[in-house]
This record gives structure tokens, C-alpha cells and sequence, in this order.
């Protein structure tokens, strides 16, 4: 997959801010399970969702912290197989996808609260 997904463009009919948060944290949680899977790389990850026009997006229209540090986290990703040996590169990539999975789940249980 290399076409780029829009988030902007998923979530303009989704309603309340809830639903929008909601619907981010599970596309999220796609990318992460596809990224686990090997479906895709890192850089493709940030090629596809964690591109910058859709973390301006989360930073300007969704404005939620943790929304923020997701895509901040997922931005880097590639970054870690350029900073490190491959044995080092891989446990921290493992502990970043550990973390921006944890990140969605605490998304999605808020908006729960929330609704």
C-alpha cells in the first residue's frame, strides 16, 4: 500500500470530537498492526499515515495530546534504523510500537468516558 492516507479526509463527516478522536485511534492501531505484521515498513508507515500534512492535521484540528504524541512517535519511526545497530534498532522500534499501541488504547478508553 503507498497511497497516502488523508486522515483530514476520513474524518471530516465523523461527527463530535469523541467520534473523531475514536476513529483516529483505531486507523492508529491499523498502522500499528500492519507495522507488528511486516505488512509495512517504517518508512512506508510514515510515507502513508504518519506523513506531515496529517500530523499538522492532529496538531491543529484534533488538538489532543495524545493524538499528538501518536503521530509524533510514529513520525520517527524510521529515524531508529538510522540511530542504532540493527539488534538496538529493533528492540526500540518494538518498544515504540508497544508504546503508540498503549497510546490508542488510552485514546479509546477516554473517549468511552467522554461519551
Amino acid at each position: 500500500m503507498k497511497q497516502r492516507v488523508e486522515i483530514e479526509a476520513l474524518l471530516a463527516h465523523s461527527g463530535s470530537e469523541e467520534q473523531r478522536l475514536a476513529s483516529f485511534a483505531l486507523l492508529s492501531l491499523g498502522v500499528v498492526e500492519s507495522l507488528v505484521a511486516g505488512t509495512i515498513s517504517a518508512s512506508g508507515a510514515v510515507e502513508v499515515f504518519f506523513h506531515a500534512d496529517n500530523c499538522l492535521y492532529v496538531r491543529r484540528q484534533l488538538r489532543h495530546k495524545i493524538a499528538d504524541d501518536i503521530m509524533g512517535r510514529g513520525v520517527q519511526l524510521p529515524d531508529i534504523f538510522d540511530a542504532l545497530p540493527v539488534e538496538q534498532a529493533q528492540q526500540e522500534f518494538q518498544r515504540e510500537i508497544a508504546a503508540i499501541r498503549t497510546l490508542c488504547l488510552t485514546l479509546l478508553d477516554d473517549q468511552q468516558l467522554a461519551a
